[in-house]
């Protein structure tokens, strides 16, 4: 009988409005402001359950496409831009928006936080000797002006990186290096990944290059640095991000982006540049 009631529901429904389609076990009519109406105490909706890999393989996803995830687990959405999960990774981690791609899910922009995980204060440094003579956590805007925060996120020293008490939000931790090249890897290897990670156009970047297709979502911005002796420089024509590996004593890896080309640059220096962060779920 309750299927009978269901069916009818569907009847009646779409017949009378010739616009909603009501799934309701107690025989009511679709929502008027909905396209599909289903209402139960005792079920739920269940998506479509893949993998990444066999998420990948489908045929131009439309956006707004939503299925389940069983590789990382969670529960994602089609964008413009990419695959974005729409779940947390535990009930006491900071929910932000994420970009999947392949496995990993990467922070959607860059790091904006003026705490530590613990909730200390991160010390904002405009003075350029001064962040010249740190050798601890700091973090500033390029150019100091936060107009460009706005835009390209903060830019922090690799010792607010490298900081005990944690830069990267709960639930989420500044990348490796290794971790840095599972995503060039992924999107074909650092010649080409670049032009994949790379925002689309002349809006922020100086000029545009044929590579460009941000189609990993990651949309890199040109962030530009903060030289290791407190000026600036760089902003339009590249976007840097550290690592959270060291090389050697007084240098850490970090990869960035230019303008000019393509690639997805591997690289090190001093820990006391200001560098853009963009960090991964746990």
């Amino acid at each position: 009988m309750k299927k009978l009631i269901i069916v009818l529901s569907i009847f009646t429904t779409f017949s009378t409005t010739a616009q909603s389609v009501g799934i309701n076990a107690d025989g009511s009519a679709a929502n008027a402001s909905a396209m599909l109406d289903v209402s139960s105490t005792t079920k739920g909706f269940l998506p479509p359950r893949m993998t990444t890999t066999e998420r990948d393989l489908i045929a131009s996803p439309a956006t707004g496409l939503v299925l389940f995830n069983t590789t990382t687990n969670g529960l994602e959405i089609k964008s413009s831009t990419g695959w974005t999960s729409l779940t947390t990774p535990s009930t006491t981690a900071v929910f932000l928006p994420t970009i999947v791609i392949g496995t990993q899910q990467w922070m959607e922009k860059n790091l904006e936080v003026v705490t530590y995980r613990n909730g200390d204060i991160i010390p904002q440094v405009t003075d350029a000797t001064a962040w010249a003579g740190l050798t601890t956590g700091a973090w500033c805007y390029y150019n100091n002006d936060v107009a460009n925060g706005a835009i390209f996120g903060k830019l922090y020293n690799w010792y607010a990186v490298n900081d005990t008490r944690g830069l990267a939000p709960t639930g989420w931790h500044i990348p490796t290096d290794a971790e840095w090249t599972i995503l060039t890897d992924k999107l074909g290897g650092a010649s080409v990944a670049g032009g994949k990670m790379k925002s689309v156009g002349t809006t922020r970047w100086t000029t545009s290059d044929t590579s460009e297709t941000n189609e990993s979502g990651f949309t890199g911005l040109p962030g530009g640095y903060r030289y290791y002796s407190g000026t600036f420089n760089g902003v339009g024509n590249y976007g840097f991000w550290w690592s959270s590996t060291q090389f050697g004593t007084t240098s850490a890896w970090l990869r960035y982006l230019y303008f000019y080309n393509g690639t997805a640059y591997r690289d090190y220096n001093d820990k006391k540049f200001g560098f853009s962060v963009r960090c991964l779920r746990d």
